[in-house]
């Protein structure tokens, strides 16, 4: 079966089907619109479908009906594909564009239209499928752990059994040129944590610091100090990221308010340094506010683990891209990205791997084209075809290797 060429007839579909959901991004783990989206896409193709209880997710089950498919212990991979946007206010300026504040800055609505894609052609050809492929459209990527969500509600099971492989892919709309694709063995992408900082002072006026205790100039005491403290504390080869994204205080300036806080991501590489990091922030904080002599409460919370994919099945993706997209379509990362993903705890469970997918806009360049998360981002559709064949591929190949006896 050609299913890249079979996937190139669906293209204009997966244009279509992209810029609908573009249009109509939701935040979270509650995405009706989406949900309801995918599941008139899926209708008709024989699939076994079943929706989340706490959120909004779509399983979808393809029985595989190939002559070489052991009844009596069929083989399972599964594919997953996110579906949530991010609270940024879309600025691309694209006739598409959504309006209602919210943004697929990520590429989300691509993983979605490719997924869908590839169960078209998994249902065309399932004749040929030697196993069952579980469809994973995950809501809650983006700092809800929607991931933990399916995982709870039993997705690696919903064939039955166990799945035996799994995996995933992402676009980039830089880094990577367009229709290229990317990934290591090993620690792919990082942990997150997230920090939180309440600074208690005392209030007083403007004119008379010296009459109150500042948490404003203490907070900037502490984010100066955490910079540093990354630097210095921590293995340069076992790196971490340290970005404050959110400050909190005051009504007017010239009152000095009694509380501040600010919030940060934190990116890792391994556990031990997460662990680390924990510690050190915590020391770092206590130091600065007795200095300024304010309090401060710290929380410091795990969100995603290390992804960590697995060799073997690394190098059977870059082989499934290399064959069915082309030998210069497929490119090994030498260092992890500090980007993190809930796919990990899929990946913890279960062998498999995730792919990245560049789709840089025609014309860009891939060093200075606005990244993900952006409000300019743009993602070239042109890649659809290619990320659902890859999908595709991905499954009937490995349950062929299943059948075949070549197991891991």
């Amino acid at each position: 079966m050609d299913l890249h060429d079979d996937a190139r007839s669906l293209q204009d579909e997966l244009v279509r089907l992209r810029r609908e959901l573009h249009r109509e991004p939701e935040i979270g783990l509650d995405l009706p619109r989406t949900q309801e989206r995918v599941l008139r896409e899926l209708d008709g193709l024989g699939l076994e479908v079943s929706t989340g209880t706490d959120t909004t997710s779509v399983t979808a089950v393809l029985r595989g009906e190939g002559a070489a498919r052991d009844a009596s212990r069929p083989r399972t991979v599964l594919l997953r594909a996110d579906m949530d946007a991010l609270p940024v206010a879309e600025a691309t300026g694209l006739d598409f564009a959504a309006t209602n504040g919210a943004m697929h800055a990520c590429g989300h609505d691509l993983h979605t239209t490719s997924l869908v894609g590839a169960a078209r052609l998994l249902h065309t050809h399932r004749d040929r499928i030697n196993g069952d492929v579980v469809l994973m459209f995950q809501p809650g990527e983006e700092g809800w752990d929607g991931a933990s969500v399916m995982l709870r509600e039993g997705v690696l099971d919903a064939a039955g059994r166990r799945a035996d492989a799994a995996y995933g892919l992402h676009v980039f709309s830089s880094m990577l040129p367009s229709g290229q694709f990317a990934s290591r063995p090993g620690t792919l992408m990082s942990a997150s944590y997230r920090l939180l900082v309440t600074v208690h002072g005392e209030g007083g006026h403007g004119s008379m610091p010296h009459r109150a205790k500042d948490p404003i100039s203490a907070t900037a005491a502490m984010i100066t100090a955490l910079q540093t403290m990354v630097t210095r504390r921590l293995d340069i080869f076992d790196p971490a990221v340290l970005t404050v994204g959110v400050i909190r205080g005051g009504t007017k300036r010239n009152v000095i308010p009694a509380t501040a806080e600010f919030e940060a991501t934190v990116r890792c590489f391994s556990d031990a340094t997460g662990a680390l990091l924990d510690t050190a922030i915590r020391e770092t904080i206590d130091g600065v506010a007795r200095a300024h002599g304010v309090t401060a409460d710290v929380v410091f919370e795990s969100e995603y683990p290390v992804t960590v994919t697995d060799a073997d099945e690394t190098a059977f993706g870059a082989e499934v891209v290399r064959e069915t997209i082309g030998e210069q379509y497929y490119t090994e990362l030498p260092n992890p990205v500090a980007g993190s993903e809930d796919f990990s705890r899929v990946l913890a469970e279960v062998p498999g791997t995730f792919l990245g997918l560049g789709a840089l806009m025609p014309g860009l360049e891939p060093d200075t084209a606005p990244n993900n998360h952006s409000p300019y981002a743009d993602f070239d559709p042109s890649v659809l075809s290619r990320a659902a064949t890859v999908y595709a591929e991905l499954a009937v190949r490995r349950l062929d290797r299943f059948a075949e006896g070549a197991t891991r």
